[in-house]
């Protein structure tokens, strides 16, 4: 479904990530580990031809430096971190965006499909009943969960997140993270997330790639790519003993 092969890309002639070759089947969720700065949100820019790139990056069997912008955005939705407020359009209005590439004419608007569509996108994020609502009145995580279901109606194959959980509180991050598995192995779509917290990952992951300072440091399923050494020298930190103390005050916790 997707494949990368020996991927570099960057700004201003200087290339972030270097040399990243990495598949993905139908089904099979990617995340994406690393520290600050490592280039993980520029991977995520150049799987959606957000930005140029030297190598191949295909999806299904197609080079997307041979596609059109409207082609790329049929296969594959983009939610980044910050989205910016333009116009105060409803909730509604603002997922129903994300169906105007489906539309035909200009001056067509949505069908019964689409409103349908919408309507199951906003009932996937919990925010059905706020559908009314100007988007400039939500809080930050109701926003984040609005953008979430405008990536959503676009149904593509692979959706691409960055940093999906930013400003959600502890229940709407295990539900979105357990919607969007849902999502990808219902449909036989994928998902390619970077994340910075790691349990999270490991909840929604199947396989996992890990980076430093713009290169692979390893891939693959869980028991093999993510290991306490590669972790470790990674994030420059304990991070095993870390999760293992933090587990062991909360079944402190649990005993009363």
């Amino acid at each position: 479904m997707l494949e990368l092969k020996n991927v570099s890309a960057g700004y201003d002639g200087i290339d972030v990530i270097k040399d990243i070759s990495l598949s993905l089947n139908y089904g099979e969720n990617l995340c994406i580990l690393g520290p600050n700065g490592c280039g993980k949100t520029t991977l995520i820019k150049a799987i959606a031809g957000l930005i140029p790139c030297k190598g191949k990056i295909l999806v299904e069997g197609k080079d997307i430096g041979n596609m059109k912008r409207k082609e790329i955005a049929s296969k594959i939705a983009v939610m980044s971190q910050l989205s910016s407020i333009f116009f105060s359009y409803s909730v509604y209005e603002t997922v129903l965006l994300g169906r105007y590439l489906h539309m035909k004419g200009v001056f067509k608007g949505p069908t019964s499909y689409d409103k349908r569509c919408v309507e199951k996108c906003l009932k996937a994020v919990g925010l059905y009943e706020q559908k009314d609502k100007q988007i400039n009145e939500l809080s930050g995580g109701q926003l984040q969960r609005v953008f979430l279901a405008r990536t959503l109606a676009q149904e593509p194959n692979i959706i691409l997140l960055d940093e999906p959980t930013n400003h959600l509180d502890l229940k709407y991050q295990a539900e979105l993270i357990d919607y969007l598995k849902e999502w990808s192995k219902e449909k036989g779509h994928s998902i390619v997330g970077v994340l910075h917290d790691i349990n999270l990952a490991m909840r929604l992951g199947d396989k996992f790639l890990i980076l430093e300072e713009g290169r692979i440091v390893s891939c693959g399923s869980a028991n093999k790519a993510v290991t306490s050494n590669v972790l470790n020298k990674v994030y420059s930190m304990d991070v095993v003993g870390f999760m293992l103390d933090s587990l062991k005050k909360w079944e402190m916790l649990s005993e009363f």
